[in-house]
């Protein structure tokens, strides 16, 4: 393995600081990643030297901008394998599963179609289902999993070829097990009858290089602030001619063609879909995130965060208190757990109180709870600056938690 991981975390400076007065050990990289000085550079250097409003503006400051905006749509694309205008910026997975949910459910679906979902769902890829699958009679159907976290391919396969289902809405990676789903296979069967997927891969694009173009799904959704990026941004990538047949989720300036009182018509996509002054900072902080992570070879960062998840994973096995939750085959770099007669919040105060960070709670993800049996799981997540170091460390006060919480 080439990568240098000392020198990595030299680029991200919060590793450096304390948490309750110890070295900080950040293992919450699922809920949100920390940010290279790269990102922050970027940002800073929009707002102290290029701050304008985009589109339309003639004067230097503006045109800068505006470039600056658009080559980070450009820098999106290019990582991912698409065209820009299949690119299209919105605050993060949550909101562009809620522009897809919007769009797809007034254009293809008449009631008592189905909407296909899984068990280890994150809210966002359930909730907007449900509220706009009302106002046609839409039934949302849960496939399940296996013991090992593992999706039912045999269920899934039952109801894609079933006539009335149209859009089949997954997760590629789940946010609460790690399990990584096979996508590509599910999305070539899913095409062959038609339906409709929707890949939230805001889990999925922090740890691995995806070549949307080769994986042929029809939408694909993540987040900037997983991906080492900022808040407030996101992605959603559209095939081209889906996304020109969806109507605008929001109205406003910059996403039409003609405005008049009597009627409106829309400028193409994306930017039908970018309504109002946009993140631009958000964007270009996003492109430097992206470009960061191209200077890795992708295959050596799996590695290294899979070899910090074995560490965990193969001493929690040999702790009886201890439950693991997500043991798939295929599985990423999440490790969630319940300790028996524990509750997870006391066990992460105690870590806390050694510099460690987890989270703890439902993850979003309450159906999943109630398939596993639990109220809450404690969760550690690695990411590429993450060391054995750290793992062992984690394990060894895992272990004298809960010799004092038993």
């Amino acid at each position: 393995m080439s990568i240098d991981i000392k020198e990595i975390r030299k680029d991200f400076p919060i590793l450096s600081t304390q948490n309750r007065g110890k070295p900080l050990i950040y293992l919450d990289n699922a809920a949100s990643s920390q940010k290279p000085q790269c990102v922050i550079d970027a940002l800073s250097k929009y707002y102290s030297f290029q701050n304008s409003n985009v589109h339309r503006g003639i004067y230097d400051l503006a045109e800068s901008a505006e470039n600056e905006y658009q080559n980070a749509r450009k820098t999106i694309a290019d990582w991912f394998n698409v065209t820009p205008d299949e690119i299209v910026f919105v605050r993060g997975a949550t909101e562009a599963l809620n522009l897809v949910a919007h769009g797809l459910i007034q254009t293809i679906l008449q009631p008592n179609d189905q909407i296909l979902l899984t068990q280890m769902e994150h809210h966002a890829n359930i909730v907007p289902w449900q509220i706009l699958g009302k106002s046609k009679n839409i039934k949302i159907i849960p496939i399940g999993l296996n013991e090992d976290g593992s999706l039912d391919r045999e269920e899934l396969s039952s109801y894609l070829c079933d006539e009335n289902t149209k859009i089949l809405s997954l997760c590629h990676i789940s946010n609460s097990l790690g399990t990584i789903n096979p996508v590509k296979e599910i999305i070539e069967e899913a095409h062959k009858f038609n339906v409709k997927v929707v890949i939230d891969g805001a889990q999925s694009v922090p740890h691995g290089k995806i070549n949307l173009k080769e994986l042929n799904c029809d939408f694909f959704v993540f987040s900037g602030h997983k991906v080492f990026g900022p808040m407030g941004i996101g992605v959603l990538f559209g095939k081209k001619d889906l996304l020109d047949n969806l109507p605008p989720y929001q109205g406003g300036g910059d996403m039409i063609d003609e405005v008049s009182f009597d009627q409106t018509t829309f400028s193409p996509a994306p930017q039908r879909f970018e309504a109002g002054t946009p993140n631009v900072a958000g964007a270009i902080g996003l492109a430097s995130a992206i470009k960061y992570l191209a200077q890795f070879n992708i295959n050596d960062l799996e590695q290294h965060e899979n070899n910090l998840l074995q560490i965990c994973h193969d001493a929690f096995e040999k702790i009886p208190e201890i439950t693991i939750h997500g043991k798939s085959p295929e599985k990423a770099a999440v490790l969630s757990f319940s300790a028996k007669n524990v509750h997870p919040h006391d066990l992460a105060s105690l870590l806390d109180s050694e510099g460690i960070a987890i989270r703890t709670g439902h993850h979003c993800c309450q159906p999943l709870m109630r398939v596993l049996g639990v109220q809450a799981t404690a969760r550690a997540s690695f990411a590429l600056y993450n060391t054995e170091e750290e793992a062992e460390f984690f394990v060894k006060t895992i272990k004298k938690s809960l010799s004092i919480l038993g």
